[in-house]
């Protein structure tokens, strides 16, 4: 019975949210013939318009992505810290921890995107912060997790031999939750490139800022020339986070 009524509820969130998003069945018919049309006009691709156009925005992503995520690391550690019990036993300072990880992850890239471009004004500086305090949550909840996950036995063996406190947690901890660390870091990068790519749609700087000005201007070979190069940094950044991850891990 209970297996069914699980069955019943999934079926009944199916069809509600059917129903809601309100599916036009004119429009579906005719979406291949749409795709097919877009995709004519994309053809042939831009490629010249790489150099002038492209290039910049691209890297300026790799950098919004790259700063980004260093900024993370930087105010995630300390929270993650705060976060994991064994650390810091203090029940309302690892509740509020707790509150920032949540709070940093409850809220959408492009919702902290469209605040800081709404404090700095549009540019790479709002991208930059918006990946920075979007990745929060991410690395310093896994942080956390894996300190609390560390064996007890070195931290004792510190802690009677009069160790001080920073000396437990570079000494005791850090060997252990190194490896899970860098993981961490990079998995979040990869994210954060891919990320990053589509701020630009709000004015947050990079690739996403060029993109929506020539879908606004219906450049669809320059649109398809953005995509391309998207799609290429994406690929090539799973490469070297996988070869880094090797080479470190």
């Amino acid at each position: 019975m209970a297996r069914f009524a699980v069955y019943l509820l999934v079926g009944v969130a199916i069809a509600a949210a059917i129903q809601t998003v309100e599916i036009i069945p004119e429009f579906l018919s005719d979406a291949p013939e749409q795709v097919a049309d877009l995709l004519s006009r994309m053809w042939p691709i831009d490629i010249a318009y790489y150099p002038e156009g492209v290039h910049a925005a691209l890297t300026e992503t790799l950098h919004i992505a790259s700063l980004g995520t260093l900024l993370a690391l930087v105010m995630a550690i300390p929270v993650g810290l705060l976060a994991a019990r064994n650390i810091c036993p203090f029940t309302p300072l690892n509740l509020f921890a707790k509150l920032i990880l949540v709070s940093s992850r409850s809220v959408n890239s492009l919702v902290w995107a469209l605040l800081f471009v709404g404090i700095f004004g549009p540019g790479a500086l709002a991208g930059t912060l918006a990946i920075a305090f979007r990745s929060i949550g991410f690395v310093g909840k896994l942080f956390g997790e894996a300190i609390e996950e560390t064996a007890r036995g070195p931290i004792e063996a510190l802690d009677a031999a009069g160790a001080p406190w920073l000396s437990r947690l570079a000494f005791g901890y850090w060997p252990q939750v190194k490896p899970a660390f860098w993981s961490i870091a990079l998995f979040r990068w990869d994210i954060n490139v891919r990320e990053s790519a589509v701020l630009g749609l709000v004015g947050a700087g990079g690739i996403g800022m060029i993109l929506d000005s020539a879908l606004n201007l219906f450049q669809w070979t320059r649109v398809a020339t953005i995509l391309l190069a998207i799609f290429v940094v994406v690929i090539l950044a799973e490469i070297v986070v996988t070869f880094v991850r090797r080479r470190i891990l």
